[in-house]
């Protein structure tokens, strides 16, 4: 869309709507079902028939809702472990008596050595590329 626009051949809005094509695909691929109801439900606008007769107004909160929700179901799965970790360093240093030595100092070194020892970007990035699957 943008070679024939440069190259003059094409007016602005027409480079717009065929660049946009792709972009919406992708958008409306990604998107939860339950997302396009709760967005369009919102506005009180009827369920369009297909995924391609979906507004970009729409598309865009109803993507964002979408990628959201993915973002904090990895975000909790990450924070369990870290404070599982937590408890038990706080557990463990209470139960030797050692009331006055702040369980961050002990835990943060432990949780490094976990998520370096887990691969802990891999996993990251793995889950990353597995949510736009």
């Amino acid at each position: 869309a943008i070679t024939p626009y440069h190259g003059q051949q094409i007016s602005l809005q027409q480079a717009l709507d065929n660049g946009i094509l792709p972009l919406k695909n992708f958008m409306v691929s990604q998107t939860r079902e339950s997302n396009f109801a709760a967005v369009y439900q919102m506005a009180k606008v009827p369920l369009p028939a297909s995924a391609a007769d979906v507004s970009l107004i729409y598309l865009v909160p109803a993507f964002l809702l979408s990628e959201l929700t993915t973002a904090f179901q990895i975000a909790f799965v990450i924070f369990i472990p870290f404070l599982l970790i937590d408890l038990i360093v706080a557990s463990v240093l209470m139960s030797l008596g050692m009331i006055m030595v702040p369980p961050i100092s002990i835990a943060l070194p432990i949780k490094v050595m976990v998520f370096v020892l887990i691969d802990g970007w891999s996993l990251i990035t793995q889950s990353l590329v597995s949510s736009f699957g």
